[in-house]
């Protein structure tokens, strides 16, 4: 890691989400054009000194809910998927007016949560996302509301962009957002919070400071921006929280606040990234259960170790062999997570026992180990 302040100068493979109230006016709902323009202008000057640059886009429901006369309400399902419907339209086509400008072609990708999680689907989409880029498009991409439900969405693109620079090993994410950073408190309650403009690592003091979403057309709130720096972070990706509300929002990224650029909070990992499995199990938002371990084998496990079964405590929900788990210390926090080699039942009754005991309890011979360390990650 370098010892200067981080810029946006520095990326090579940069992704920028753009939240509804930056680019949706929620009087009208009608898009920025003006701001998306100057956007659209950052863009093209990113690319042309080399950088590549995907967009993640929130807006669709924003933009679709006012043509379908369908604003001043909360909205059921299936009138957020038909906005949706309307809206992706209307931003597709405005993502690509504004590049236009800059003879730069665009992409829409449509993903939902099963296209990260599932590792075929989460293969293809990198597939696709790395050749759009080596083709010289820009990728917009947005999560597929119209057929999402509540079960089987991201919710917020926060954790989308995340996930998306994790899926194709982008070094820098901008969360272009209606708040300057992460401050020490709420600064809509808090006169005296301050902003913190650097993190290297995310302590339960830095989570404590996270707020819930406010008011308005966004899902996103800070809870949301810390989840997605701990996805960004492990992938060795460094992210960046800043106010996008004002035109030229990327240029103000281009130099530290100290020499006048913006104000703004990095997320810097300290640590050499994930291999590209171990990325993909703990970018994972969706777990199938838990496993509770005792002291002696979160020992071993900070260690670098397996989990074997002589160390789990208990053995929590319904799961599969080869699903995502938790692995729980006694108070519930999750300490590590990764692929089990035996279904709840079968973990059931190997659970606090020796490895060498699996063969005459099960009746058949597996692993050793619950979680092989090869896909276990810590954190």
């Amino acid at each position: 890691m370098t010892e200067t302040a981080p810029t946006l100068g520095q990326a090579r493979r940069l992704i920028v989400k753009i939240g509804s109230a930056l680019l949706v006016d929620d009087a009208t709902g009608q898009i920025r054009r003006d701001w998306l323009d100057t956007m659209a202008d950052d863009i093209a000057r990113c690319r042309a000194r080399g950088q590549e640059v995907v967009i993640v886009t929130s807006g669709a429901v924003a933009v679709g809910r006012e043509s379908l006369g369908l604003t001043g309400r909360v909205l059921r399902l299936e009138e957020k998927q038909a906005a949706a419907a309307t809206g992706q339209i209307r931003l597709a086509h405005a993502y690509q007016d504004a590049l236009a400008r800059h003879n730069i072609t665009v992409a829409q990708v449509l993903l939902t949560l099963d296209d990260t999680e599932a590792r075929r689907r989460h293969l293809n989409a990198r597939a696709t996302i790395n050749t759009l880029l080596r083709l010289g498009a820009v990728p917009v991409i947005n999560e597929n509301d119209t057929v999402g439900t509540s079960e089987i969405r991201f919710g917020d693109n926060d954790r989308l962009a995340a996930r998306v620079a994790q899926m194709i090993s982008a070094d820098t994410l901008v969360l272009l957002s209606d708040i300057d950073g992460l401050y020490t408190a709420d600064p809509r309650k808090d006169a005296s919070a301050t902003l913190i403009p650097e993190v290297r690592v995310l302590t339960p003091e830095i989570e404590a400071v996270a707020d819930e979403p406010v008011a308005g057309y966004g899902t996103g709130g800070m809870v949301t921006k810390i989840a997605a720096a701990r996805i960004a972070m492990a992938a060795g990706c460094r992210m960046v929280i800043a106010k996008g509300k004002e035109l030229k929002a990327l240029s103000a990224l281009d130099r530290p606040a100290a020499e006048g650029g913006a104000m703004c909070t990095w997320f810097l990992p300290s640590a050499e990234p994930l291999t590209a499995r171990k990325r993909w199990i703990a970018g994972h938002l969706n777990v199938g259960g838990g496993l509770v371990v005792d002291e002696g084998a979160l020992s071993a496990l900070g260690r670098g170790g397996s989990l074997l079964p002589a160390g789990v405590v208990a053995v929590e929900g319904r799961f599969q062999r080869g699903d995502l788990v938790a692995v729980l210390d006694r108070q519930g926090r999750e300490v590590a997570r990764g692929l089990v080699a035996y279904a709840a039942d079968d973990a059931r009754r190997v659970a606090g026992r020796h490895s060498r005991d699996i063969e005459s309890i099960l009746g058949y011979r597996g692993r050793d180990e619950l979680i092989h360390r090869d896909d276990l990650v810590l954190v």
